[in-house]
């Protein structure tokens, strides 16, 4: 069983490798490492970590907080394929596909960027509907889009009123991106959190605008 951990620790010398000893005397072993973020004095990495079947995620948690000032922000089951170039072979997969090219994208979105779907939204006479969508996305859509156009990526309020009941029920965070100027906006959920970080949203953008001139 392989889980994706989300932890803040020190940006010090000898934090990932004590953290990694902590992680193996439960038996977890780490498969990936992405460093999400840094800034004042810390680091947000993903690891994505396997563990013994039958093992608890509560053992990862608290060997993992065992370390003075290491924190899980979020754990999370994980089935995504390794990849270090994971948006790299997305672009490719999108540009060299012979059928629905946003599709591609939408399928391809929550693995490299490690949500749980997302879809794509543009305006009509009616308003903001849904274009396509990941095989994960919910069945329930928003009825309004008032957030929509979209100038640049952004974070969107969870428990705004336009945010259907069954996405906030999940506790559904929420992330957009305007794909060049084609008026449709790539929306990602991740239900459960954690919440979007700044270099999250600033990747989300670079992908969007890489692939609206893809799609042409």
């Amino acid at each position: 069983m392989s889980y994706l951990l989300r932890v803040l620790l020190p940006d010090r010398p000898g934090s990932l490798g004590a953290l990694a000893l902590a992680l193996g005397s439960v038996g977890a072993d780490i498969l990936s490492l992405d460093v999400v973020e840094r800034e004042a004095g810390y680091a947000v990495d993903d690891l994505v970590v396997e563990v013994p079947s039958g093992a608890l995620p509560d053992t990862l948690i608290t060997a993992a907080e065992s370390i003075g000032d290491v924190h899980v922000d979020s754990i999370r089951p994980y089935s995504g394929v390794l990849d270090t170039h994971r948006e790299l072979e997305l672009i490719d997969q999108v540009a060299s596909a012979h059928d629905d090219r946003m599709q591609v994208l939408v399928d391809g979105v929550p693995r490299v960027l490690r949500v749980g779907w997302s879809t794509i939204i543009d305006i009509g006479p009616q308003g903001g509907y849904r274009v396509v969508g990941s095989p994960s996305a919910p069945h329930t859509q928003a009825a309004s889009t008032p957030w929509m156009p979209l100038e640049k990526p952004t974070v969107l309020d969870p428990e705004a009123d336009w945010v259907p009941e069954f996405w906030r029920d999940m506790d559904t965070k929420l992330a957009a991106a305007p794909l060049g100027n084609t008026g449709k906006v790539l929306l990602l959920g991740r239900p459960g959190g954690p919440d979007f970080r700044p270099s999250e949203v600033a990747r989300l953008g670079y992908l969007a605008g890489i692939v609206a001139t893809v799609l042409g």
